[in-house]
């Protein structure tokens, strides 16, 4: 399908005339109970406090006139039914389909891509009979032990969506099992994770689509001699992830193989196996599935055109309206839940990677603004940290709060008259409003301007389900928000060239980076360095 120019849209001049006078959170009736009210959406669990927003109903209806304009939903729909979207018109690019929807599209009988959906199905299949075999034995260890650890290996896609899921569900792993997680080509976080674990009984978990990504494959180097230097045979403790046909896809080096399709994105990647192997070691197959089913109910209604019942559509519209309009540079998304510490990496991975980008989809240059920065951290640690600037500092910073009426061990106890719960949602609440309201001193230091945007996202608890809805709310926001902008959302070209340079000094190192070219500046660099 064709996408437009985000400033060809008419209504693009009709918000940037609104935003002259954004709604004033600050003024007498400002932020009301109505309005708290009737700026509310449920959805898939979770109810959407957006009153907090300077928004006006006018600000909503120009918003839902972009997104018709923009073709958000069509462009949505094609995107899941298979077409290529990830492409610049008239250029070298990966040319590929966009198919991470497919891999949680295995529930009826119609799926939109039936083909990646098969594929899910079997892939899943295959998981399901590898984790039976864990669980009976007849894929232990050479002593007949079970094994009671998977570290995944891998970088990236890799690395963040499934260390992040795997954080915010560690409280259902089942008895006896546990995932650790090594990324950094750094040897000490290879080093750090290998000296707490007995070798004898962790599987590891190698991912990587091409079979070929430099840090993973040092990474698997180094655990291969650990597993060496302890007795054990690297193949019966190893298993990979990785592209069909790929130099990893080897069964004389891995115990099991599984595949990952170029249609899925690393950063999209966390529902398919690159994440599922180890969340269904760690989990059970039962978390699994419900870790999918809440990403496809969240799936099937992103469908929804009326942006005021449809969530991710919603804050990938207000998100457009903070940044390119009232001119925030930055959105902080701020996880009230310990379990989500790393979920905010994963956002800004999936985020900045995505849209961060110079160039339309027809290689033009973009005239306005794209992806925004994306950072944060878990409440309430961040109050005693850098809410000072978000409140006070002279950076307006959108923020995004993520909660849950319920903890999810259960275990808690009164302090005062309210459980830790209650304080840990009571100060997120507080936050949004202090945020948007402001308050009035004599005293300057001690003055807040108010008008802070921000939102609230809070569901009932944190379960596989909700994780997976939570999980597919974002990754929609993100794909919305880069339809708008026309840029190709699904690649990542601006990764390669510190790839490229990063090779041309290794070999420098090692002798075999010699050519005409004078290498004079790498050579400096490295020598400036203590590296040559």
């Amino acid at each position: 399908m064709q996408l437009k120019d985000f400033s060809s849209h008419k209504s693009v001049a009709k918000l940037a005339s609104l935003a002259r006078t954004p709604h004033d959170l600050t003024a007498v009736d400002g932020l009301t109970a109505q309005r708290i009210e009737d700026y509310a959406v449920s959805f898939c669990g979770f109810d959407l406090l957006y009153g907090t927003q300077r928004v006006t109903p006018e600000v909503i209806d120009a918003l839902q006139q972009l997104a018709d304009e923009a073709g958000l939903i069509d462009a949505f729909l094609a995107m899941k039914e298979g077409e290529v979207l990830n492409r610049i018109e008239g250029y070298a690019s990966e040319n590929r389909q966009v198919l991470h929807t497919a891999s949680r599209d295995v529930f009826t009988e119609r799926p939109r891509e039936p083909k990646a959906a098969a594929k899910a199905k079997e892939q899943l299949a295959k998981l399901h009979r590898f984790l039976e075999g864990v669980d009976n034995g007849s894929i232990a260890n050479a002593q007949g032990h079970l094994f009671t650890t998977m570290v995944q290996v891998g970088i990236g896609g890799s690395d963040l969506g499934p260390r992040a899921l795997y954080l915010a569900l560690q409280r259902y792993c089942r008895p006896g099992r546990s995932a650790r997680f090594i990324a950094n080509v750094d040897p000490d976080d290879v080093a750090a994770v290998l000296r707490e674990l007995d070798l004898s009984r962790c599987l590891f978990n190698v991912v990587s689509k091409s079979g070929t990504t430099l840090e993973t494959l040092t990474n698997e180097q180094l655990v291969r001699e650990a597993l060496l230097q302890a007795g054990l045979n690297p193949a019966h403790h190893m298993v990979a992830v990785t592209g069909e046909g790929s130099p990893m896809d080897d069964a004389t080096k891995y115990l099991a193989s599984f595949h990952m399709y170029d249609y899925i994105g690393g950063r999209y990647s966390a529902t398919s196996m690159v994440g599922l192997v180890t969340l269904g070691f760690a989990l059970g197959v039962e978390a699994v599935r419900a870790l999918l089913e809440g990403a496809h109910a969240v799936d099937l209604a992103a469908e929804e055109r009326d942006i005021r019942k449809n969530v991710p559509l919603l804050m990938a519209l207000l998100g457009i309206w903070n940044h390119n309009f009232l001119g925030h540079a930055t959105i902080a998304i701020l996880p009230y839940s310990q379990a989500l510490a790393r979920f905010p990496a994963h956002l800004q991975q999936c985020d900045m990677e995505s849209n961060g980008k110079s160039v339309t989809r027809q290689g033009n240059p973009v005239t306005w603004q794209t992806g925004p920065i994306v950072w944060g951290e878990p409440g309430t640690n961040g109050q005693h940290a850098f809410y000072q600037l978000i409140h006070q500092g002279t950076e307006i910073v959108p923020a995004e709060f993520i909660g849950f009426r319920h903890n999810q061990y259960g275990i808690d106890l009164e302090v005062q008259g309210t459980s830790s719960q209650q304080k840990l949602i009571t100060n997120m609440l507080a936050q949004s409003l202090a945020l948007a309201m402001g308050k009035d001193d004599t005293n300057p230091a001690r003055r807040f301007a108010g008008n802070r945007p921000n939102l609230v996202l809070i569901a009932d608890r944190l379960t596989p389900s909700t994780m997976g809805a939570l999980l597919a709310i974002y990754e929609h926001r993100i794909a919305f928000q880069g339809f708008c902008w026309n840029v190709n959302s699904f690649d990542q070209e601006g990764v390669q060239l510190g790839k490229v340079l990063a090779t041309r000094l290794l070999g420098l190192l090692t002798d075999q980076g010699q050519s005409a070219r004078d290498d004079s500046l790498e050579k400096s660099l490295l020598r400036r360095s203590g590296m040559l």
